[in-house]
């Protein structure tokens, strides 16, 4: 089954905003075993988005679409595919008495080409729209499928999941097993290095399949298979994720899709310990990455940024002689990383705690080079570990990989402590 997504609108050509749509669309049909084989990018014209379609329609089986199905007049995916099929278009009762009951419950004269939202094409089944006011459609024709989805992403991935997607396996995966995923993450290794110590189970992949995927400083793998029963599908999965933690035992942080953040804050809530933390060249990035996560208060007390030297004396009495003088080591230096996890796990009297120092760039710091970067673990009656870390990439890039990088020492001394404590 091969798909291709039409994404509408001018300011994507013109790159104002980022076709995020179609990489969220291609995951998804990727999870329900449809192969996305084309992603085309039009703009709002009518000539050129009906020759769009036409060619989709010659190359693939199920054709998506996103956006142009606004109030605008330049909102013309509804009725350039209707021109396509040689299907009629008219505004769909009960959608239309949504935008209208919108603009009413809010006292706001609702103007004409609102109407434009409640389009429909003869013979479509009318996707609803949970977040927005602009109705979805799919529609069988001639063996083909087509779903018109709206732009926003906060409108058309509900849509998609809650409409779109049980009518996809309704109406076009009826004679197929269901799919079944299950996602494996990892910190402490680029993809390269995953992918080498797992290619040959890579290669000889069959059946589940094994796709890796990169972010900043984590790694993904996808097992995927399709199987009669969960059950089944569950046993073949679980059986591949024994054989990849085998091979990577210091690395697979979590068994489902979360960041390491979040699996640190699980096992030191199931722990009964606390966290602060003292960041110099990172800003609080640690800190914001960890209090996103809601119930992080249970876990971690606070922190503090000392950007500059005066901050890394006053706040966390770090020796002037390290910082400034002839022959100190200065503040990107394994001593101050020391000394500020150290600082900064007795002034909160927490049972962990991680420092960062050194330097993002773009230029040079301290006659050190971009990319230096010393990150500290402190814990209670345990000596305090310091670790150098030489990393590439641009400012953001260094700040990121820095903050994950003691996240994920803190989660090897806490798997070692579980397993310490099994015994």
């Amino acid at each position: 089954m091969k798909a291709e997504i039409i994404a509408v609108g001018t300011e994507l050509l013109l790159g104002q905003i980022t076709n995020t749509n179609a990489r969220y669309l291609s995951q998804q049909l990727s999870y329900m075993g449809i192969d996305v084989y084309y992603q085309t990018v039009v703009g709002d014209n009518l000539n050129r988005l009906k020759q769009a379609i036409e060619l989709a329609s010659s190359r693939a089986d199920v054709i998506l679409f996103s956006g142009g199905i606004g109030p605008t007049q330049d909102d013309l995916t509804k009725d350039a595919l209707a021109e396509v099929l040689g299907r009629s278009i008219y505004i769909d009762p009960a959608s239309m008495e949504k935008v209208a009951s919108f603009f009413e419950g809010r006292d706001i004269t609702m103007t004409e080409n609102n109407r434009r939202q409640a389009l429909v094409i003869e013979n479509s089944h009318v996707l609803a729209n949970s977040t927005g006011l602009a109705v979805g459609i799919a529609i069988e024709d001639k063996e083909k499928y087509y779903i018109v989805l709206p732009g926003p992403p906060k409108e058309l991935q509900p849509m998609f999941e809650n409409e779109a997607k049980p009518w996809l396996l309704e109406h076009v995966l009826t004679d197929e097993h269901p799919i079944y995923s299950k996602m494996l993450k990892f910190a402490g290794i680029g993809e390269s290095a995953l992918e080498d110590a797992l290619i040959d189970l890579i290669s000889a992949q069959s059946d589940p399949t094994i796709a890796p995927y990169a972010k900043e400083a984590e790694v993904t793998i996808r097992l995927t298979t399709k199987a009669a029963t969960e059950k089944e599908a569950m046993t073949k999965l679980k059986n591949m994720e024994a054989q990849i933690r085998d091979r990577l035992p210091n690395h697979m942080y979590a068994d489902q899709n979360i960041s390491i953040e979040e699996q640190i804050l699980l096992m030191m809530t199931g722990m009964k310990l606390t966290l602060t933390a003292a960041e110099s060249c990172t800003g609080g990035l640690l800190m914001q990455n960890l209090t996103l996560i809601p119930g992080s208060g249970n876990v971690f007390m606070g922190g503090v940024v000392c950007y500059s030297n005066e901050m890394k004396e006053k706040m966390l009495n770090v020796p002037h002689e390290l910082l400034e003088g002839e022959n100190a080591p200065g503040a990107v230096s394994p001593e101050v990383a020391e000394v500020l996890a150290d600082e900064a796990r007795k002034t909160l009297d927490t049972d962990f705690a991680v420092s960062i120092t050194g330097v993002a760039g773009p230029g040079s710091s301290e006659r050190k080079p971009v990319g230096l970067v010393y990150v500290g673990l402190a814990e209670r009656n345990q000596p305090t570990q310091v670790f150098e870390l030489n990393i590439r990439g641009n400012r953001e890039s260094i700040r990121v990989r820095a903050a994950k990088s003691i996240l994920y020492r803190l989660w090897l001394r806490l798997s070692e402590l579980q397993k310490e404590s099994v015994k």
